[in-house]
């Protein structure tokens, strides 16, 4: 028996493949249309239309040389074209605003108030607010900002931290380190993939000075790097107008292309033409000769010659509706409303204002809880640190803290209508579905400073008889009438 075991093994082995037939069910609809899609067939015209389709990773298509060319367009746009400049100014200026402000969430109060009062004044010394929206604007032209965090014995303050803001430039892998495979785009990771250091050049590439390859080695705890994450893998950032970039040169060359041809429109541009046949009776004339006519003057022309104004074929009437089509396309990237990023609201009513702005105001508050992970809260973590070594300067309750219970507060939006949103805000306040820290948070201001405010004002308001007990504030509620512009 055993023997025919290994006989039929052997068999088995040596025996020709047979061939397998795969039969495969094609699915078809109703209509007797087979289902697919549409965007993978490779017709020509498809073909065509996806030629620049790659699949490359996330650090080979983001390389380098790819980012800097998309870098340094980017900052050309911006410093050349005004609606570029103030798309990144106002995303600056809705995000940062007057400047974050810290509330400790501890139970002692006179504690939270002299540390958080503490961090205002150090905030204030190294000018925070204006670093970072600084870092705002790198963010959105460079792709990424970097801020090194380290000592400046210059600052009035007792604490002498400080963010050092780099340029995404001085951030890349020295010639002499070439060829390492823990460094990538100069950044050095461990064996888990995580940032250990950062290579920094001493010397901006782009100075005229010459190039030099000197450069620090700093520990990643001591760097903030600040980027928007599209693709797993990526370590490097790029920037946010990379889609828009076409767009703003379309722009640009059309309003060129109009005012040329208002110009030539506008010029006392003139060309002498015959409509006499060859060998014909004409006076002659040389070929492309110039002749100056004065203003206000009537000539006679050479026999057989007439005079004809050049006229430029433009349709400057549509030019209004382009740039604002233009403008709706480059501000989508950016999920800022059309009305912000062109400046002007007309046509708008206020529902419409409204709805507008409400997708714009989230992706704000998106980018604010982003900012204060990826960059307030290690600088809030250092300054703790350096603070506790001075004596006396921090309670002992934040040397003793492994983790700080906090929340960082910007400036709120005003709403558009205030009587409708302080009838809404009773209301919710009323119906219990809100409180009053979340009431003063939408205005960006902490409500136990409010509140001790408000008592001190009615104390005194009643000490000086300007307060009636016995009255009663009555609100106006106001008839709703979103469709009134």
């Amino acid at each position: 028996m055993l023997w025919n075991v290994i006989k039929n093994r052997f068999l088995r082995a040596t025996a020709k493949p047979t061939e397998q037939k795969v039969y495969v069910r094609k699915v078809k609809s109703a209509g007797g249309l087979e289902a697919r899609y549409d965007a993978a067939q490779n017709t020509a015209e498809y073909a065509r239309y996806w030629q620049h389709a790659d699949g490359l990773s996330a650090s080979a298509a983001m390389t380098p040389d790819v980012r800097r060319t998309l870098r340094n367009r980017a900052r050309y746009e911006v410093a050349n074209n005004s609606y570029a400049f103030g798309i990144v100014e106002t995303l600056a200026d809705y995000l940062i605003g007057t400047g974050p402000r810290l509330q400790l969430r501890f139970d002692d109060t006179v504690v939270c108030n002299r540390v958080e009062a503490a961090f205002e004044q150090w905030a204030e010394a190294v000018r925070l607010a204006d670093k970072l929206k600084t870092m705002r604007k790198s963010y959105a032209v460079d792709g990424e900002a970097f801020a090194i965090l380290t000592t400046n014995p210059g600052l009035d303050t007792v604490v002498t931290l400080d963010l050092q803001l780099i340029e995404a430039d001085r951030i890349e892998t020295p010639i002499q380190l070439m060829g390492t495979d823990s460094i990538t785009d100069g950044i050095e990771v461990d064996a888990y993939g995580n940032p250990a250091f950062y290579y920094v050049l001493k010397e901006h590439p782009g100075d005229l000075s010459g190039v030099s390859q000197d450069y620090l080695r700093v520990p990643a705890a001591s760097m903030i790097h600040w980027f928007k994450h599209l693709r797993p893998g990526q370590r490097r950032g790029i920037s946010e107008l990379t889609p828009a970039l076409n767009l703003f040169a379309q722009l640009r060359r059309y309003c060129l292309a109009v005012i040329a041809a208002a110009e030539t429109a506008a010029e006392f541009a003139m060309v002498i033409y015959t409509r006499t046949p060859p060998n014909g009776e004409a006076a002659e004339c040389e070929p492309m000769d110039k002749v100056s006519l004065d203003r206000n003057v009537a000539t006679v022309m050479p026999e057989g010659w007439e005079l004809g104004q050049v006229k430029a074929e433009q349709p400057t009437t549509g030019y209004a509706e382009f740039v604002k089509q233009k403008l709706c396309e480059i501000c989508r990237c950016f999920g800022m409303p059309f009305g912000i990023a062109f400046g002007n609201f007309e046509g708008y009513n206020y529902s419409s204002g409204r709805l507008d702005n409400q997708g714009f105001f989230k992706k704000i508050k998106n980018e604010q809880a982003d900012l204060g992970i990826s960059v307030l809260n290690p600088v809030l973590r250092a300054w703790a640190w350096e603070g506790a070594l001075i004596e006396g300067y921090l309670p002992q309750l934040m040397r003793t803290r492994t983790a700080i219970l906090h929340e960082w507060f910007f400036d709120g939006v005003e709403h558009v209508d205030p009587v409708k949103e302080a009838n809404a805000q009773k209301i919710r306040l009323a119906s219990h579905t809100t409180t009053l820290a979340t009431e003063f948070a939408r205005q960006g201001k902490d409500w136990e400073s409010e509140l001790h405010q408000r008592a001190k004002e009615k104390q005194l308001l009643t000490q000086l008889g300007l307060v009636d007990e016995n009255l009663t504030p009555v609100t106006v509620i106001e008839e709703d009438n979103d469709d009134e512009e």
